[in-house]
C-alpha cells in the first residue's frame, strides 16, 4: 500500500521566479522501496466499504459497539428522540432560561408569522398555526439546543410565487390553501427521506456563492412586493420579477395613500433602528426582537382610535379563534394541479432544509456541539408532514429566530416549546386584538427581516477571493430579479453542478523542481528556490483520472512535454529523457483514464521518453495491477517517491556505458 508522499505545503510563498540548474543534484545513496498492493478483498467487502463511506461518513452506530440489548434500545430511543438525551439532566435553571428566551422569541415568532403567511398569499391566521405544532414536533425530534423554528421569508416567497403563477389566490382561495398543505406535505416527504436514506449530500449541491446571490435577490424582491403594503396599493400585479413590480408601483401611483405611506415608513424607520442597534451591540438583542411586537401594538392602537379618519389603511381584519384545524382532508393527491404541489414541495422543501441545517450548525459551532444533519432532515421532515395534517405550511429553523434564542440564553429545545406555549395562549385567547392590525405594519416586518439576507460582504469576499464563485453568485443574483425566484433557483442549482463538472474535467496540473537540501518536490511557480532536475520533467495531477478528464489530461500532459522540449532547446541544457507523473493527489482512477496512460507511455515511447509513475495511492496501485498495465511500466516504471524515483533513474544512467 502506499504511503503519504513527501510534498508537503510550507505556508510562506516566496514568488513565481524558477532558477534552473544545469549540473546533476548530488543524491545520497538511497534505498528504493517497492510499491505495495493493498491487502486483497473480495467485491463485497470493497463495496460495503464504498456504501459506508457514502452514506455512513459519521459511523452513526458506533455507540452502540459492545453495549447489552437494554443499552441498545435507550441509545436508539436517544437518537431518535435527542429530548430522552438531555431530558434526565433537565432543572429548574436551565427551565428559567428557557422560559426567558422563549417568551422573547414568541413576541418575534408572532408577528413574524402573520407577516411571512401574507408574503406565501396565505391567511394570515395559518402563519400563527405554523408556529404552534412545528415547533412542538422539533423540539422532540431535533439535536439543536438553539434552533427557532417556524415560517421563514424566502421559503414563503417561494411558494407564494409559485403556487400564484398557476393558481390565483384571490379567486380560488381554497384551492389554493390545498395547495399550499400538500406543497409543505411532500416538501416534509422529501425532507425527511434525505435523513433516513441519508442522502443528505444533495443538498450541498448550493454553493454558499450561489446562495449568497440567491437571498440577496429574493430579499430585494422580497422587499419591492412590500409596496404594495406600503404605499396602500390596491391593485398590484402577481408577476415577482422587478421590472413588472416597479411598472406597477408607478402605474398604480393614483392608489398611493399617504396616510399609509407615513404611518409604514415611520414604523420601518424604527424597527431599522432598533435592528441597527441590536448589530451595533449584541447585548441588546431584545431591542430588535421586541420591535415587531411592539410595531404590532402600537400602530394596532393608533388605527383603532383613528379608525374613522383612516379608511384608508387597509387592516387584518377578523381572525378566527382556537387551535389549528385539522387539514388532512385538503391534501391534495388527485387532480391537475398534483405536479405543481409535488415541485413546490421540493423547491421549498430544498430551500428551508438548506437554511434550517446552516442556522443550526452556526449555532451549534458557538456552543462546541455537534448537529446531526441527517436527524436534522428527519426532524423537520416529519414536523412538516405533521404541520400540512394541522393547517401549517413550510416551515424550518429561522436565523433570526435562532439569532434571539441564543443572545437570550436558550439551553434545550424547551425554548421552543415555551414560544410555542405563547402562541397557543395568542390562538386561544388574543386573536381578536388584531382585528385593527394594519396592514402596512407586516410588510415593514418583512423588509426589516429580509434585508440581513442581502450579505454584500460576503459577496466582495467572493470577488476578492474567487472571481468564478463571484461570477456564480451574480449569475444567481440576476436570475432571481429579472427571469424567476424558481428560475433563479435552478440557475443557482445548475452553477454548482457546471463548477463541480469544471473542476473535475478540467483538473490542475504543474511542473514540480526539488527545494535543495530537502528530498521535497513542488510547485515550481509556487516556490522561487525550487530547482529543476537535467534530463527530467516531473508533473502532478491533482484529481481524479476519470472519463471526464482523461482525454484533457493526456493532451495536457503532452503539451507540457512539448513546452518542456522547447525550452530545453532554447536554453541548451540536458535532452529530455523521462517524465515522472506524481500521482498523490491521483485518489482514483477508472479504465478511461488506464487507457489514458497506456497511450500516454506508448506515444512517450515513441519519441524516446520514459514515462515512470510516483506513489499511485492502494485504490489506484490495485486498479493499475489488476489491468495489467504495470507489466508494461516494467522495474523502473512505479516508485514510491519522487525522490527515489530521480535518484534511482540518474544511478542507471551513469551505469551505462
Amino acid at each position: 500500500m502506499g504511503v503519504n508522499s513527501n510534498r508537503v505545503d510550507p505556508f510562506v510563498c516566496h514568488g513565481n521566479t524558477t532558477i534552473t540548474i544545469q549540473a546533476e543534484i548530488p543524491m545520497p545513496p538511497m534505498e528504493i522501496h517497492k510499491v505495495r498492493l493493498p491487502p486483497e478483498r473480495t467485491t463485497l467487502q470493497k463495496l460495503r466499504h464504498r456504501l459506508s463511506e457514502i452514506f455512513f461518513p459519521d459511523d452513526p452506530l458506533h455507540r452502540f459497539k459492545n453495549q447489552t440489548w437494554f443499552m441498545k434500545f435507550l441509545l436508539g430511543l436517544q437518537y431518535l428522540f435527542p429530548i430522552f438525551q438531555w431530558g434526565p439532566e433537565y432543572n429548574l435553571a436551565l427551565l428559567r432560561c428557557d422560559i426567558i428566551s422563549g417568551l422573547t422569541i414568541a413576541s418575534l415568532a408572532i408577528p413574524q408569522g402573520i407577516s411571512y403567511a401574507k408574503l406565501a398569499n396565505l391567511p394570515p391566521i395559518i402563519g400563527l398555526y405554523s408556529s404552534f405544532v412545528p415547533p412542538l414536533i422539533y423540539s422532540l425530534l431535533g439535536s439543536s439546543k438553539h434552533l427557532g423554528v417556524g415560517p421563514v421569508s424566502i421559503a414563503s416567497l417561494v411558494m407564494g410565487s409559485m403556487l400564484s403563477e398557476t393558481v390565483s389566490y384571490t379567486q380560488d382561495p381554497i384551492l389554493y390553501l390545498k395547495l399550499a398543505f400538500t406543497a409543505t406535505f411532500f416538501a416534509g416527504v422529501f425532507q425527511s427521506s434525505l435523513g433516513i436514506l441519508r442522502l443528505g449530500f444533495v443538498i450541498d449541491f448550493l454553493s454558499k456563492a450561489t446562495l449568497v446571490g440567491f437571498m440577496a435577490g429574493a430579499a430585494i424582491i422580497v422587499s419591492l412586493q412590500q409596496l404594495k403594503g406600503l404605499l396602500g396599493i390596491v391593485h398590484f400585479t402577481s408577476k415577482m420579477q422587478i421590472i413588472p413590480v416597479m411598472i406597477s408601483v408607478f402605474k398604480e401611483r393614483d392608489e398611493w395613500s399617504w396616510q399609509t405611506v407615513l404611518l409604514g415608513f415611520s414604523f420601518l424607520a424604527f424597527l431599522l433602528t432598533t435592528r441597527h442597534i441590536s448589530l451595533r451591540k449584541p447585548k441588546l438583542f431584545w431591542v430588535s426582537a421586541a420591535a415587531p411586537l411592539t410595531s404590532v401594538i402600537l400602530s394596532t392602537i393608533l388605527v383603532y382610535f383613528l379608525r374613522k379618519k383612516t379608511h384608508s389603511i387597509a387592516i387584518i381584519g377578523e381572525l378566527p379563534k382556537g387551535l389549528n384545524p385539522p387539514s388532512s382532508n385538503m391534501l391534495y393527491f388527485n387532480g391537475p394541479f398534483l405536479a405543481l404541489a409535488i415541485k413546490t414541495g421540493l423547491v421549498t422543501g430544498i430551500l428551508s432544509l438548506t437554511e434550517g441545517i446552516a442556522v443550526g450548525r452556526t449555532f451549534a459551532a458557538l456552543k462546541n456541539y455537534q448537529v446531526d444533519g441527517n436527524k436534522e432532515m428527519m426532524a423537520i421532515g416529519l414536523m412538516n408532514i405533521a404541520g400540512s395534517c394541522s393547517s401549517c405550511y413550510v416551515t424550518t429553523g429561522s436565523f433570526s429566530r435562532s439569532a434571539v434564542n441564543y443572545n437570550a440564553g436558550a439551553q434545550t429545545a424547551v425554548s421552543n416549546i415555551i414560544m410555542a406555549s405563547a402562541v397557543l395562549v395568542t390562538l386561544l385567547f388574543l386573536m381578536p386584538l388584531f382585528y385593527y392590525t394594519p396592514n402596512v405594519i407586516l410588510a415593514a416586518i418583512i423588509i426589516t427581516a429580509v434585508i440581513g439576507l442581502i450579505d454584500y460582504q460576503a459577496a466582495y469576499k467572493l470577488w476578492k477571493v474567487d472571481k468564478l464563485d463571484f461570477l456564480a453568485c451574480l449569475c444567481s443574483f440576476f436570475g432571481v430579479l429579472f427571469i424567476s425566484v424558481p428560475l433563479g433557483l435552478g440557475i443557482a442549482v445548475a452553477i454548482s453542478v457546471f463548477k463541480i463538472l469544471l473542476h473535475v474535467s478540467r483538473p490542475n496540473t504543474m511542473v514540480l523542481g526539488n527545494i535543495p537540501g530537502t528530498p521535497i518536490y513542488h510547485n515550481l511557480n509556487q516556490y522561487r528556490e525550487a530547482l529543476r532536475i537535467p534530463s527530467f520533467l516531473i508533473l502532478a495531477v491533482e484529481s481524479p483520472i476519470y472519463f471526464a478528464n482523461s482525454t484533457y489530461l493526456q493532451e495536457r500532459i503532452l503539451r507540457w512535454v512539448r513546452e518542456e522540449e522547447e525550452r530545453v532547446k532554447a536554453n541548451k541544457e540536458s535532452t529530455l529523457k523521462c517524465i515522472i507523473l506524481d500521482m498523490t493527489a491521483v485518489t482514483a482512477i477508472d479504465t478511461s483514464g488506464i487507457d489514458t496512460l497506456c497511450e500516454l507511455r506508448r506515444m512517450l515511447d515513441k519519441r524516446s521518453l520514459q514515462l515512470v509513475l510516483a506513489n499511485p495511492v492502494a485504490n489506484v496501485m490495485e486498479k493499475l495491477h489488476l489491468s495489467n498495465i504495470l507489466d508494461s511500466f516494467g522495474l523502473k516504471g512505479v516508485y514510491l517517491t519522487v525522490v527515489e524515483a530521480v535518484a534511482d533513474i540518474q544511478s542507471s544512467w551513469k551505469a551505462q556505458p
